[in-house]
């Protein structure tokens, strides 16, 4: 059974992206899925933002989220790690 995270400082130290979105190739462009961000439930734990392989999720002035499909790739791991499911994964428009 996995493990429930309340927010990142709850999680095990694990590598995280350091880098610019414009040091890396831009992903979004083959991706099938998308994350819709539902503001109304995040509870700004950023475990989403800890997990997520690409520099694509980004923290805004608001403390929330905000997801760069430019570098998306729709791999679904920030709305499968996210405890109060404030992600979900939607087909692609014009899939």
């Amino acid at each position: 059974m996995a493990e429930t995270y309340k927010g990142f400082e709850d999680l095990p130290p694990m590598p995280v992206c350091t880098f610019s979105a414009k040091e890396v190739s831009k992903t979004g462009a083959w991706r099938a899925q998308r994350p819709k961000f539902l503001k109304e439930k995040c509870i700004k734990c950023y475990i989403c933002w800890k997990y997520c392989p690409e520099p694509a999720i980004n923290i805004g002035d608001d403390g929330y989220i905000a997801i760069d499909y430019d570098y998306c790739k729709g791999c679904g791991i920030c709305a499968k790690e996210c405890p109060k499911n404030a992600i979900e994964m939607e087909r692609e428009r014009g899939q």
